[in-house]
């Protein structure tokens, strides 16, 4: 008899994966790879254009535009180990711009969107990896 076990060893390897980068996975093999908050109501629809925009661009992006304060909203995207958070307001929407920070907790400062996405293509055709 022949014993064949087909989805044993991607199953190992997707669990090597995981414990390797302890769920943290770098930008071009997380599920989620932009989170974009809104600080407010009157920034919703700005953030929304930016979720669209970057979705246009063959990006992951997850969007939160709830009454809930900035801070649990990042702390929230940090906790699901997503690799950008993007902070939008009203000054980001007038200048067309998004705030970057990283999974980490650091400020990557205020970025336009195609500078960001521009980022993010390099970031996943080189496969790199993010400190964190």
């Amino acid at each position: 008899m022949i014993h064949r076990a087909p989805f044993g060893s991607l199953e190992r390897f997707v669990g090597i994966l995981i414990e390797h980068f302890a769920g943290a996975f770098p930008l071009w093999l997380a599920p989620v790879q932009v989170y974009v908050a809104s600080i407010s109501e009157r920034s919703a629809e700005y953030a929304a254009r930016v979720r669209d925009h970057l979705a246009a661009a063959d990006l992951r992006v997850s969007l939160d535009v709830t009454a809930e304060k900035i801070g649990p909203k990042k702390h929230e995207a940090r906790r699901l180990k997503v690799p950008y958070i993007l902070v939008v307001g009203e000054k980001e929407a007038a200048e067309g711009t998004v705030n970057v920070n990283d999974r980490a907790g650091r400020s990557l400062g205020n970025l336009p969107i195609e500078a960001f996405v521009a980022r993010c293509r390099e970031e996943i055709d080189t496969r790199a990896i993010m400190d964190s």
